[in-house]
């Protein structure tokens, strides 16, 4: 009964998301990227504060969850987003899976985290030799459910095939892209918002070997997306 109520609660806050998210009170998008890049800076040098991971930062979200961030990354345990972005407890709301494919439960979260909680930025963050873009690019046959990821990304893979360099390079690049670009299309929530400038949607690459964020230019994901 508890679950159904829950669920029920859910259902009804986001379908009034949109008076919500007009009085959203959330750190605005360009502060929230600008705290992104600082703490990745921090991070990059060595010099981390390691903040709000203290007891009392615990009791304090324990009653309240407000993060200034939501992070769609990808699963692979050498991006924890909070300590390469120097963050802590309650900042983030976190949606991962293999190569950042986003799917119904992935989109249902990234709208709670807008619709519900106030957050005004969504980054993408894909990062340097992704597993899952570096199957999508060799078209090998994969086990399982994993070729959903896969044929999810072979868009990104088939847009770059004919670009001189790192052929992976340019794939995790353009995954990136195309995600952001869709999730400023998805309807009914994302879209409205984005569109009338009320959220922000932005694309990022983790760099495995210097830990360094790098933030796409708006001309480049336009440019990839047509």
């Amino acid at each position: 009964m508890k679950s159904y109520h829950w669920i029920l609660g859910f259902v009804l806050l986001t379908l009034s998301s949109n008076a919500f998210a007009e009085s959203n009170t959330g750190v605005p998008a360009k502060e929230a990227l600008q705290k992104l890049i600082d703490g990745n800076i921090r991070f990059t040098k060595g010099t981390s504060k390691r903040p709000n991971q203290s007891l009392e930062r615990i009791r304090e979200v324990s009653k309240k969850q407000t993060p200034f961030a939501t992070i769609v990354g990808c699963s692979d345990s050498r991006v924890p987003n909070e300590i390469i972005f120097d963050q802590g407890l309650g900042d983030l709301f976190i949606v991962r899976t293999a190569g950042q494919v986003s799917t119904y439960a992935s989109w249902g979260s990234i709208e709670f985290s807008v619709a519900v909680l106030g957050v005004n930025l969504v980054v993408v963050l894909g990062h340097s030799n992704c597993g899952a873009v570096n199957a999508a690019c060799k078209a090998n046959d994969v086990p399982g459910h994993i070729i959903t990821l896969t044929n999810a990304i072979k868009p990104a893979a088939e847009k770059t095939k004919h670009l001189e360099g790192d052929w992976l390079e340019h794939a995790v690049k353009a995954n990136v892209a195309l995600q952001v670009t869709s999730l400023r299309k998805l309807d009914p929530i994302l879209s409205k918002l984005y569109n009338n400038g009320q959220i922000q949607i932005v694309g990022a690459v983790y760099d495995l070997e210097t830990g360094k964020v790098s933030f796409l230019d708006e001309e480049y994901i336009l440019s990839i997306s047509k």
